[in-house]
């Protein structure tokens, strides 16, 4: 942790607490030793103005002064990275969700934020337009469509809309509970209990039409149960795991490929030459061989026989396209 994190850590800490907290807390919150907790405490207090209450001796323990630490805020604008990183991209992403509704009623949202991105001291507003959020295959939305959907999450109300699958082409008319809306690379799903189905499903937000909420109550499912069917495997459309992957990576690509986060149950390990392995659950394969197929050369699928088997079928078929000249 950094000084900047520490003493924003250390303002939270002290305006929170209604009894002074011990230095050996301290410490550990902050991850530091005695001397380096004295000189943020001493920095805060007589750089900062923070009204600091102190008790020396072998019981040291610190607090805001009461009424005075209520009203002391930090100058400026202070944020953890991750806080700032998410306020930024959460402004960005409002900027650029297009006109409509969602636009209009995100409007608000997007003043309070360049608000808190401004810098009170002298009153300018901090140039975050040097901050960018590039998008990669976002898909145009439905405004209106988008609002019933979330309306109807939100509101826990039944929903009744056209479903028009894109690996099929098939068009569908679904009555659903809706649970969850999730944003996943750029684009948003709707998790769903599928009343005509009787099971969980995940639909493309984008490929939702005529959306309608009910009067009817949405049936509730437990947390739990959500991510065992929808979030065990690797993917958005993931389900029920069917077998665990082996992914082994050249020395080159495990530089990035062992800071990845591809699952939340991903087992890695170095090999002795400087490659890197990586295990993960999957159900559905499509989306994982096209995420390893950026890799090209430098990524192996060694396990199990069937998804390697497939992704020799995918490699040949795809040199096959440059045996000829184009047409």
């Amino acid at each position: 942790m950094d000084r900047y994190e520490r003493i924003l850590t250390l303002h939270r800490l002290l305006k929170s607490a209604h009894y002074p907290v011990p230095l050996p807390k301290l410490m550990d919150e902050l991850e530091c030793s005695r001397a380096t907790l004295y000189r943020d405490v001493a920095f805060l207090r007589d750089a900062l103005g923070a009204p600091i209450e102190s008790a020396g001796g072998e019981h040291a323990a610190f607090r805001y002064e009461l009424g005075e630490g209520e009203r002391f805020e930090l100058p400026g604008l202070w944020l953890t990275s991750d806080e700032l990183a998410a306020l930024l991209a959460l402004n960005e992403l409002i900027g650029r969700s297009g006109p409509g509704v969602l636009s209009g009623a995100l409007a608000p949202f997007k003043s309070r934020i360049e608000h808190l991105l401004s810098d009170r001291g002298s009153g300018k507003a901090l140039p975050v337009e040097r901050i960018r959020v590039i998008p990669w295959g976002a898909r145009k939305l439905d405004q209106q469509a988008f609002r019933i959907v979330a309306g109807a999450v939100l509101e826990r109300k039944q929903l009744r809309f056209r479903y028009r699958a894109r690996t099929t082409g098939a068009d569908s008319r679904r009555t659903v509970s809706p649970q969850r809306l999730t944003h996943y690379r750029d684009n948003w799903y709707l998790d769903v209990w599928d009343h005509d189905r009787e099971a969980l499903r995940s639909f493309a937000v984008d490929r939702i039409a005529e959306a309608q909420a009910l009067d009817a109550s949405a049936r509730d499912l437990p947390e739990a149960e959500l991510d065992q069917a929808l979030a065990s495997s690797y993917g958005i459309f993931a389900g029920q795991p069917k077998a665990w992957a082996t992914i082994r990576f050249s020395s080159h690509a495990a530089r990035w490929v062992a800071d990845e986060h591809w699952h939340s149950q991903q087992k890695g390990e170095w090999l002795g030459d400087g490659r890197y392995e990586l295990q993960l659950p999957y159900s559905n394969s499509k989306e994982l061989l096209m995420d390893v197929l950026k890799y090209g050369p430098d990524a192996e699928v060694i396990a199990p026989l069937s998804l390697r088997e497939e992704m020799k079928i995918l490699l040949q078929l795809a040199q096959g396209a440059y045996q000829a000249p184009p047409r």
